[in-house]
């Protein structure tokens, strides 16, 4: 997925903006995060290239999961490089324009984890429901055509069932799609990795013009440097796999 998401964001970067996109080296080959068992496993390497932003002077960085995978952990370790979720993102951009909103999702196992993440982000009382068109997040991008007749008919269930006034998709490789649901549903859709990285590019504007990046005081503070150094915690080369500019 390396160059087609790559591909989206050259199609909505600022002129100016310089991005990568990375993908992990790691022992097994996984293609999704569907289930808290890869999300573990994925963790420390979230956290391994936060501490990567920071060192490399990068100003954001999203990670590339609805489910916001070790957000909170990212953002701990990471300097001065303020950290998104594609879920928080696209939640907090359509609570600017609906009243009520609905996720879209590949799975209904997701949708337990999903909801609690948005409760903890403020936004239950603006969500409308999660609803699914039981496909895996690997499968989404295999035909966009069928994925997005999927979208369009769970899309109108819940507008017209759920009253739901604008619709998120809830998974990042369901990119490319909300152009057409717009179109054919008339309710703002938000995309899961133009939310995100146009939410990143602005913090980092702001971070640059009004000095706001992300706070260490109190629970925000970071781990000692001299605990880091001492534990020898990120003395490894990190997860990178592949890197490609955007």
């Amino acid at each position: 997925m390396d160059e087609p998401v790559a591909e989206q964001i050259r199609i909505i970067k600022a002129p100016s903006t310089q991005a990568d996109v990375v993908s992990y080296k790691m022992e097994g080959a996984l293609d999704n995060l569907e289930f808290r068992t890869y999300e573990a496993l994925i963790t420390g390497h979230n956290v391994r290239m936060a501490r990567y932003a920071a060192e490399e002077g990068y100003d954001a960085l999203v990670m590339g999961c609805f489910y916001d995978t070790a957000l909170e952990d990212m953002r701990e370790i990471s300097g001065e490089a303020v950290v998104v979720g594609p879920c928080q993102a696209g939640v907090q951009i359509a609570s600017n324009l609906a009243n009520r909103f609905s996720v879209l999702v590949g799975r209904t196992k997701w949708i337990e984890q999903m909801q609690s993440n948005v409760r903890s982000y403020g936004y239950e009382h603006m969500l409308a429901s999660m609803r699914s068109i039981a496909t895996p997040a690997n499968e989404l991008q295999a035909s966009t055509c069928e994925t997005t007749n999927r979208f369009v008919e769970v899309g109108r269930q819940a507008i017209e069932e759920d009253r739901a006034e604008a619709l998120v998709l809830g998974c990042t490789c369901s990119f490319g799609m909300h152009e057409a649901l717009q179109e054919e549903l008339n309710v703002p859709v938000i995309d899961p990795i133009y939310a995100p990285f146009k939410v990143a590019e602005h913090l980092a504007i702001v971070k640059k013009q009004f000095g706001w990046k992300p706070s260490r005081q109190w629970s925000c503070a970071a781990p000692p440097e001299e605990a880091l150094q001492a534990y020898r915690l990120f003395e490894a080369e990190p997860p990178i796999g592949n890197m490609i500019s955007a």
